[in-house]
């Protein structure tokens, strides 16, 4: 399959799922590989007989969907962003649930094989509550890929998904053997994955901190985007915080975030 044959493609299918091809464009050639096999499986001669059975088959698409999947995960992705939530973020997040005498509620959308919320199950446990020991933390994380959830609630990695991970919080959280990681059950406590479709489900909140990153704003076309974007605030509090991917742009600002000055991947609600 020609790169230039995989482009046209994508251009024209993504759309059919509510995906955009800017996108993709760095890494379609995951995708054109899956998309290969699937013809290949199919036993068609090239994507143009591959586009024809797609407007056959209406069911090839959810196939073509699952083709389109990027799982990319590590623990402490984006170092600068996560010394933010840990120093800043989850503190407020953590006195705001303390004064109101309630649980505090975070949502990772997107998560994959579940990096991200045992990275922010593990910075609570370890940093926050020890000034907030009466603060319970409630953590929904949702993806699409049942798969990747089941490796998340496995919670067993190699070595190279903690690079980033600061030292002190591995030797903490995980039991090592033969260059694999285990999260500690103490740390799997807490979190809830479920099976989601971000561009038909949501998370219900109120949340505290809603993380939503390299999923809808890299992947997902521009209408989709906004309607994403008014469901999660429809369900952060006021004050409340989302995070999304270092390069990603929120569709505009007529929703009431402000950036954190620092961390312009993180937004605050107005509020609170």
């Amino acid at each position: 399959m020609k790169d230039t044959d995989c482009i046209a493609f994508l251009q024209w299918a993504l759309p059919h799922l509510d995906l955009r091809w800017l996108g993709y464009r760095k890494v379609r050639r995951q995708v054109c590989r899956r998309i290969a096999r699937r013809v290949t499986e199919l036993q068609l001669h090239d994507l143009a007989a591959y586009g024809r059975r797609l407007e056959a088959d209406p069911a090839e698409w959810q196939a073509l969907d699952d083709c389109c999947r990027i799982t990319i995960s590590r623990f402490f992705r984006d170092r600068r962003v996560f010394e933010t939530l840990r120093t800043r973020v989850l503190p407020d997040v953590a006195a705001r649930a303390a004064r109101q005498g309630r649980e505090a509620r975070i949502w990772s959308a997107g998560c994959a094989s579940g990096e991200e919320p045992y990275t922010l199950k593990i910075l609570w446990d370890l940093e926050i509550a020890r000034s907030y020991r009466y603060v319970p933390l409630s953590l929904v994380a949702t993806d699409i890929d049942a798969g990747m959830l089941a490796r998340a609630r496995q919670g067993i990695f190699e070595a190279t998904s903690l690079r980033e991970l600061p030292s002190r919080f591995i030797g903490e959280a995980f039991d090592h053997t033969d260059n694999r990681y285990s999260v500690k059950p103490e740390y799997r406590r807490g979190i809830d994955f479920i099976v989601q479709d971000l561009r038909a489900q949501a998370a219900t909140g109120p949340f505290d901190l809603v993380l939503c990153r390299y999923v809808a704003f890299t992947y997902f076309a521009e209408q989709l985007q906004r309607r994403t974007l008014q469901h999660i605030l429809t369900q952060l509090l006021p004050g409340a915080y989302l995070v999304i991917g270092t390069h990603e742009q929120i569709p505009d600002r007529e929703f009431g975030l402000t950036p954190l000055g620092d961390s312009p991947q993180i937004f605050q609600k107005a509020g609170g």
